[in-house]
């Protein structure tokens, strides 16, 4: 294979991946929201519970778990980790380790579908990445500065306010105990290195500390997120998201939602504006809205006299083209308005449309076509043989073509009868009959 058409075959199939992704975005956002608010919920009630008390909370029946390791952590921390019990089916339940892990999933899929960023910009970004800009007017806008990564190229992404709020809540969630972002190293496995410490957004409890998220985690995370919703929702069958799906997702929206091109370059960072166009998927609803936009804003630049009513003249001129254009062996397709500029040398002709039931009358033709030049060759008419030649070859080229098409399934549009126009010709033949029977 060509590696021009592989490129075409791969894109296709990123396309058709996107174009099966999208719609399946809000479900997976309602499922991280879901959880996160489930839990939250959940480790509230529990932490005002006393151990051995029974509760209710998200409709079912919980008791608290205490064991010697959670006592042992909240006189060494100060809290607790909060297990409970359901009562039904006597499964005990870490709920502070399952928010905590609801949390993450909400944080990473609302970042990564708002930013559209790598996986590798997404666990670099820091709190020195939240930077403001003033315009002119005094207005003053947030913007999430993204590291050099794959490009090696710097970039600013204006924060919207469903960003903002979710880079909010990671600083206050890295803050809650009332100090500072805490300030680690990040391992970076593509240039398997140990980065200087920096208050990365991105980093969780482990053990004694804190550290980055990895990137195989935010992975595994997003395929058991995807599992999950599978399970209840038979459209998530077999469907699993990327980090790099949402960034394809987003490129898709802004384009096809009129922001230029070469902008949404600049957002993802793309280096060239060609490799923004292989990330965005072009749906059919989009190509007929957007054309159909276009046809409203060209008329409405064109004077409106051009618009008028047609006159009964013009409409019967119109008719009477199409019957001008009915030949032996099919149809012309030559354009309203024109007359034959092939001299009605049909055969010849490249806007002749055969008709397949005249296949039959093409072999009678060929026919005469070889006796004529079997004749031109007997009496050596040089000139004679070189037009039959010319003829037989156009014949055979349209004969071959008609056969194709005609081995092509036909495809019904599911165009729809009027029913109120049928029943009303059938009365009207009905009536007819009855009148002649009549007379």
């Amino acid at each position: 294979m060509l590696p021009s058409r592989r490129r075409r075959r791969i894109s296709e199939r990123v396309a058709d991946r996107t174009r099966q992704r999208q719609p399946l975005l809000p479900r997976l956002v309602e499922q991280v929201e879901h959880d996160h608010e489930f839990y939250v919920g959940l480790l509230r009630a529990g932490e005002a519970a006393l151990p051995g008390e029974p509760f209710t909370a998200g409709g079912r029946s919980w008791v608290r778990v205490f064991s010697k390791a959670d006592a042992r952590r909240e006189r060494d921390h100060g809290q607790a980790n909060v297990r409970l019990c359901d009562t039904e089916t006597a499964e005990v339940v870490h709920v502070s380790r399952q928010e905590e892990r609801t949390f993450w999933e909400w944080a990473i899929v609302q970042t990564l579908r708002h930013s559209g960023v790598r996986i590798e910009e997404l666990l670099e970004l820091s709190q020195l990445s939240i930077r403001q800009y003033r315009r002119p007017n005094g207005e003053v806008i947030a913007l999430l500065v993204v590291a050099p990564s794959k490009t090696d190229r710097e970039r600013v992404i204006p924060l919207s306010a469903e960003l903002f709020a979710v880079i909010a809540a990671i600083i206050r969630r890295l803050t809650r105990d009332g100090g500072k972002v805490p300030v680690v190293p990040r391992y970076d496995p593509y240039e398997r290195e140990t980065s200087a410490p920096q208050p990365y957004l991105f980093q969780r409890r482990a053990n004694a500390g804190t550290a980055v998220i990895a990137p195989a985690t935010v992975v595994r995370s997003l395929q058991r997120l995807s599992t999950r919703i599978a399970e209840t929702d038979p459209a998530f069958a077999g469907t699993v998201f990327t980090p790099h799906d949402f960034r394809r997702i987003l490129a898709t929206e802004l384009v096809n939602s009129g922001l230029p091109i070469h902008i949404g370059a600049a957002l993802l960072g793309h280096l060239n504006v060609q490799t923004t166009r292989g990330y965005v998927a072009v749906f059919d609803e989009d190509v007929v809205w957007h054309y159909k936009e276009f046809l409203h804003r060209r008329r409405a630049q064109r004077p409106q006299a051009e618009y008028r009513a047609v006159a009964g003249t013009e409409w019967t001129e119109f008719e009477e083209h199409f019957d001008r254009r009915k030949v032996e062996l099919g149809n012309c397709a030559r354009p309203y308005g024109t007359g034959c500029q092939h001299e009605h040398a049909c055969l010849r002709c490249p806007v002749l449309q055969l008709d397949p039931k005249m296949l039959p009358r093409l072999e009678e033709i060929e026919t005469d076509l070889l006796a004529r030049r079997a004749r031109a060759e007997a009496e050596n008419w040089l000139g004679e043989i070189e037009g039959i030649d010319l003829t037989l070859t156009f014949l055979r080229g349209k004969r071959d073509e008609t056969r194709r098409l005609a081995r092509v399934t036909p495809v019904d549009l599911g165009i729809p009868q009027l029913a109120s126009v049928t029943r009303s010709m059938a009365v009207a033949d009905t009536r007819n009959g009855a009148l002649e029977g009549a007379s």
